[in-house]
């Protein structure tokens, strides 16, 4: 080997040499300042969050609704009235004698008390045909109530005229 030869392979020896010492050292160092910010910034947080000048929640939050509540007037409350119909007792159909106890409460818009009152025994009918078509495995149903309730709306709607009826209350639901 000539002179030049021998100075490029140790040239190459040392430069592998540098790449290959362990570093084990900065990244210890490197983990452990990550931890020592992480604390320090979770820390820092909890603080400025706590203390309200971070206003995500808690006492600033609060705050800041209450203060938007008393500059907003309340809305109206809708003109509603509410018509109450007698409790109904319908026998279901199964295997066994069982029995269902229903009363509900119709949420009317004002201007059409009178209008609804009048078609109360049809409203009745209504109810008491569709209960007694309603099978124990329906009533079973966790939805069972929400499921009800619309299917009878749409048929006092019917009955009674679209927009007079805002909603079904139900006051008592007793499967026996």
């Amino acid at each position: 080997m000539t002179e030049s030869e021998r100075m490029n392979e140790d040239v190459m020896t040392d430069a592998t040499d540098e790449l290959a010492e362990p570093t084990g050292k900065k990244g210890k160092k490197g983990i452990l300042i990550g931890m020592l910010l992480a604390i320090a910034g979770a820390a820092g947080g909890y603080f400025l969050t706590s203390s309200g000048l971070i206003p995500l929640g808690g006492k600033a939050a609060v705050e800041a609704d209450k203060d938007k509540a008393k500059e907003e007037p309340a809305k109206a409350l809708a003109d509603v009235g509410f018509i109450d119909l007698p409790p109904v007792v319908v026998s279901v159909n199964s295997g066994k004698s069982r029995h269902l106890k229903f009363h509900a409460q119709l949420e009317v818009n004002a201007p059409y008390m009178d209008d609804v009152k009048k078609m109360q025994p049809r409203i009745m009918d209504v109810l008491n045909g569709y209960l007694r078509a309603v099978e124990l495995k329906d009533l079973e149903d966790s939805l069972a109530l929400t499921r009800i309730r619309g299917h009878l709306l749409r048929r006092i709607g019917i009955v009674v005229g679209e927009g007079r009826v805002r909603d079904v209350l139900v006051m008592e639901f007793v499967l026996n």
